[in-house]
């Protein structure tokens, strides 16, 4: 038998992975990256908004909770 040959189609799937990877890069080098002190400012607000979300939540659900134990005895 003749040597194994890699097959065509593997090369082609190999050559449009670069070419993916590399329009990625070429995108990621596009995008406004924030600086230290923006970054922390929009964490910081990221937290507070999760933390008064789950304020809200849980007062919903403390008064559903407590709504229900008082019409099902």
């Amino acid at each position: 038998m003749g040597a194994l040959k890699k097959p065509a189609n593997t090369q082609r799937r190999t050559e449009k992975a670069a070419e993916y990877f590399s329009g990625v890069l070429s995108e990621l080098k596009k995008v406004h990256w924030p600086n230290r002190r923006q970054l922390f400012t929009y964490t910081g607000v990221v937290f507070f908004a999760v933390a008064v979300v789950s304020v809200m939540m849980w007062i919903v659900d403390s008064g559903l909770s407590l709504a229900l134990t008082k019409l099902l005895p």
